[in-house]
């Protein structure tokens, strides 16, 4: 989440780079902006209370903080994710865990009932937690939660690599599709513990979880990475092996999307400007995704990390249908 503030045009000179500040529109001088935005976070006060340290203060964020930035990028739809998931990390010890992780969902739920034609919420938890299923029934009898999960494996040191691990998640999976609640994925592995990610883990989620959840939307996060920028060769060998699986139309690919969350940050080098485009292609624009992320820190706020993302090598064309496209949840 530590994105630097995006300054007028990019230092770095991509193909696609500084168009007309300010306007960010097509040839035909219309405005383009971003039918949806894929992602976003809400902080209540207790999750807040867990993240802030006592020279760090953290704020909550709420939904009537969140709207006016989706207006100034001229926004009009938003799918919250809900960090409940965050009360499992195993990083922390957290008295009443299960009912924290209830109550983050619910509030979230009623931050986003307070916009009804604007946001929708997604459910979250920690997978591998004895209480993972319990919660996933309970969001799939909410009018509100059961919209979708959002599922977080670096924050739930969730490893591909592990048999048991790869075991509960086709349980959840299975149930996601059952109950036919879309998912959410931050693919990602933990970074600060170092644990594998690469071709090994991506053939795991592609051949053994993906195909018992053939009937939802799967969302793939930050092009299986994690965000700001696209620094992160383990993350783009993982999107390599599913922009292939995509290409060559396997059949365990058809409902998977992908959202370009954060992967485009003021110092995105040409190199890396290039890899995102490709990687774009490879899986078609119609699987595309804008999403944001979190307004909070040094993020980009919705309207400059369109502008952000908008210096890709990508065309103007490119550019109107990843804007235009929508989420099968959110139509």
């Amino acid at each position: 989440m530590r994105i630097a503030m995006l300054a007028t045009c990019l230092t770095a000179t991509v193909s696609a780079a500084c168009s007309a500040q300010g306007s960010d529109g097509d040839r035909a001088g219309k405005p383009v902006a971003p039918r949806a935005d894929h992602h976003q976070h809400l902080f209540s006060p207790a999750i807040a209370a867990l993240l802030s340290t006592d020279s760090d203060k953290f704020q909550p964020l709420t939904a009537h903080d969140i709207v006016p930035l989706l207006d100034s990028a001229g926004i009009r739809r938003a799918v919250v994710l809900s960090i409940a998931y965050m009360y499992g990390s195993p990083a922390r010890s957290v008295e009443d865990e299960y009912a924290k992780v209830r109550a983050e969902n619910d509030w979230t739920a009623r931050q986003v009932a307070q916009y009804p034609k604007r946001l929708v919420v997604f459910c979250g938890f920690n997978p591998l937690k004895e209480y993972a299923l319990k919660e996933l029934a309970r969001c799939s009898k909410d009018p509100n939660l059961r919209r979708g999960i959002k599922l977080h494996f670096g924050n739930s040191d969730v490893r591909l690599e592990n048999p048991a691990h790869i075991a509960q998640l086709r349980r959840v999976f299975k149930a996601a599709n059952d109950y036919k609640m879309p998912i959410a994925v931050h693919l990602r592995a933990n970074i600060s513990k170092k644990r594998p990610y690469g071709p090994i883990q991506a053939r795991a989620f592609l051949e053994q979880v993906l195909p018992v959840a053939p009937d939802i939307p799967i969302q793939v996060a930050h092009l299986a990475g994690t965000g700001p920028g696209y620094e992160d060769p383990p993350a783009d060998s993982v999107m390599a092996v599913l922009a292939d699986a995509v290409e060559k139309n396997d059949a365990r690919t058809r409902r998977l999307l992908f959202d370009v969350t954060s992967v485009v940050d003021r110092n995105i080098s040409v190199a890396n400007a290039g890899l995102v485009a490709k990687r774009i292609r490879q899986v078609g624009v119609e699987r595309v995704l804008y999403g944001t992320d979190a307004a909070v820190g040094d993020n980009l706020r919705p309207r400059a990390s369109w502008a952000a993302f908008r210096r890709l090598p990508l065309t103007d064309a490119e550019f109107r249908k990843i804007a235009g496209n929508e989420a099968p949840y959110l139509r």
